[in-house]
C-alpha cells in the first residue's frame, strides 16, 4: 500500500518500504544458524533517497517520504545471478542430452537467430523482464558471438537501469555456421563495445569466452591480451564442467596441466573472472582460482538437470575461492535464485554437507557483489548502496502458510521460505529507487 501521492513527494525520489528487513552486513560462518552476520530488522523501513539507500528505522518517517507499507513481507537486496545465457530461454527445458549435445542439439541452433536484429533486442528485452520477474537485479550474462546481440542486451539492462556485465561471446571453431567468428573481427567487435558501454551508467563489459573449446590459442591470447590492457574489463567462460567437456580440452591443449591452466597461462585468471561450474578441478586448480582472486559461478540447477556432476563447495571453500551462485539458464530450469539456492543445498546434502540459509543468501546477494568488487554498490542495505530491492510475501499457498505457522526460530523461517517460495512470493522488485516490476 503507497501511503501518499503527493505530486512534490514524488519528484523528490524519497522512498519508504515496510517490511521485514534482511541483510548480510558481513560473511556468515558456514553451518552457523545464531549468526553476528545476518541482520534482520522485523517490521522497520528501509529509506531510499534518489535510488540510494539512506538508512533504516523502526518509526514511520514523515509525510516528505513516498510510504510503500508491506508489513509482513520479507525485503531482501536484490539477487545477483552470476552466470546465465540470455538467448537460452528459447531452449529452457529442453530433454534428454548432456552438455556437448545439449550445445549442439539445442543451443547452437537458438543463438544462431539472435544474428536478426529484431530477435536479438526482443530476446533480450525478455530476458531482462525476465529477470526482474524473478527477483534478480544484477546478473553475468552470456548473449550470443553476434555483436548485436551483446549490443541489444546492453540497451535493455540500460533502459532498467540494471547492473549487467556482459560481452560479445568469442568463438572462431568448432561451432557451426553463422556462429563463428575471427580473430582480427572479433577483437575489433569488442573494442567497440568496450568503448560504447564499459563503465556507461551501470554496465561492465566481460571478455566472453564461450569456453576452451570452442577457441583457438590465437583467439584465447587476444582475450588474455584484452584484459591486460583494461584492468577493469570482467573475463566470463566456462570450465570444468563435464567430464567428456574435460577429456576434450586435454586433447585440444595437451601442454596445459589442467582445463583451468588453458585460461590461466593467457592471463584469463583475475580478480574480475567469473568461470562457470567448476565441477571437475583438483587442488591445484582450487589454488591457483584462489591465488588469482578468480571466482567459481557454482549452478546446482543445471549440473543436475545436465547430469554434470556434484559442485564440492567445502573443497572450494577451504581453497579459499570465491563461490557465488548462479541459474545458468538454459541449462538450469528456472531464473528464480530460490529454486537455485534449494538445488544447491541437495548437491550439498549428496556429499555430507548442508547449506544454510545465510550462507546460500549471502552468496547470492552480497557475497556476489563483493566476488564481483561490487560490495559498494549491491548486495546489501548499508548506507549510499544503490536501491536494488525486492519484496517477497513470505508464503504463498497453503503448504508453505502451515509450515510458518511452526517454525521456531529465525533461520528456520528463512531455511523454509528460500526451500519453498519462487517468483509466485514476488510482490516488488526496485532497481535503483524505482519499482520496476510488480506482477
Amino acid at each position: 500500500m503507497i501511503e501518499t501521492t503527493d505530486a512534490a513527494v514524488r519528484a523528490a525520489g524519497r522512498h519508504a518500504l515496510r517490511g521485514d528487513l534482511l541483510d548480510f552486513p558481513s560473511q556468515p560462518v558456514w553451518g552457523e544458524l545464531d549468526s553476528d552476520a545476518v541482520r534482520f530488522l522485523p517490521d522497520h523501513w528501509l529509506l531510499i533517497e534518489q535510488g540510494r539507500i539512506v538508512g533504516t528505522q523502526a518509526e514511520a518517517p514523515d509525510d516528505s517520504w513516498m510510504r510503500h507499507d508491506h508489513r509482513g513481507c520479507l525485503i531482501l537486496p536484490g539477487f545477483i545471478d552470476t552466470h546465465v545465457h540470455a538467448p537460452q530461454l528459447d531452449v529452457i527445458a529442453s530433454f534428454g542430452t548432456e552438455l556437448l549435445d545439449w550445445l549442439n542439439t539445442y543451443t547452437f541452433p537458438a543463438e544462431q537467430r539472435y544474428a536478426d536484429p529484431l530477435i536479438a533486442r526482443q530476446g533480450a528485452e525478455r530476458f531482462m523482464d525476465a529477470l526482474l520477474a524473478h527477483g534478480t537485479t544484477a546478473a553475468v550474462v552470456f548473449p550470443t558471438v553476434h555483436k548485436v546481440a551483446a549490443q541489444a542486451l546492453f540497451e535493455a539492462a540500460q533502459a532498467r537501469g540494471m547492473r549487467l556485465i556482459a560481452g560479445k561471446v568469442l568463438m572462431d571453431r568448432h561451432a557451426p555456421e553463422g556462429l563463428r567468428d575471427d580473430v582480427a573481427q572479433a577483437e575489433r567487435d569488442c573494442v567497440d563495445l568496450i568503448d560504447r558501454f564499459h563503465g556507461r551508467g551501470r554496465l561492465a563489459y566481460a571478455v566472453t569466452v564461450r569456453f576452451a573449446p570452442t577457441s583457438t590459442p590465437a583467439q584465447l591470447a587476444m582475450a588474455g591480451a584484452l584484459c591486460r590492457a583494461d584492468a577493469s574489463l570482467y573475463m566470463q567462460t566456462h570450465v570444468a564442467e563435464n567430464r567428456a567437456e574435460v577429456a576434450w580440452v586435454a586433447q585440444l591443449f595437451p601442454d596445459a596441466r589442467s582445463y583451468l591452466d588453458v585460461y590461466d597461462r593467457e592471463g584469463l585468471l583475475h580478480p574480475k573472472a567469473v568461470l562457470a561450474h567448476g565441477i571437475w578441478l583438483d587442488d591445484a586448480d582450487r589454488q591457483a582460482l584462489a591465488g588469482r582472486g578468480a571466482q567459481l559461478a557454482f549452478c546446482p540447477s543445471s549440473n543436475l538437470f545436465l547430469g554434470s556432476g556434484l559442485f564440492d563447495w567445502g573443497a572450494a571453500r577451504r581453497a579459499g575461492v570465491q563461490v557465488s551462485a548462479a541459474s545458468d539458464v538454459g541449462g538450469g530450469t528456472s531464473l528464480s535464485m530460490q529454486k537455485t539456492l534449494a538445488d544447491a543445498y541437495k548437491v550439498q546434502s549428496l556429499q555430507g554437507q548442508r547449506l544454510d540459509a545465510w550462507s546460500a543468501l549471502y552468496t547470492a546477494t552480497h557475497g556476489a557483489a563483493k566476488a564481483l568488487g561490487l560490495d559498494g554498490e549491491i548486495g546489501h542495505f548499508g548506507r549510499g548502496a544503490v536501491a536494488d530491492v525486492c519484496v517477497w510475501h513470505w508464503a504463498v499457498g497453503g503448504v508453505a502458510q502451515a509450515r510458518m505457522e511452526r517454525v521456531r526460530n529465525l533461520h528456520e523461517k528463512v531455511f523454509a521460505w528460500l526451500t519453498l517460495s519462487d517468483e509466485r512470493n514476488l510482490v516488488s522488485a526496485w532497481v535503483a529507487g524505482r519499482e520496476r516490476f510488480r506482477p
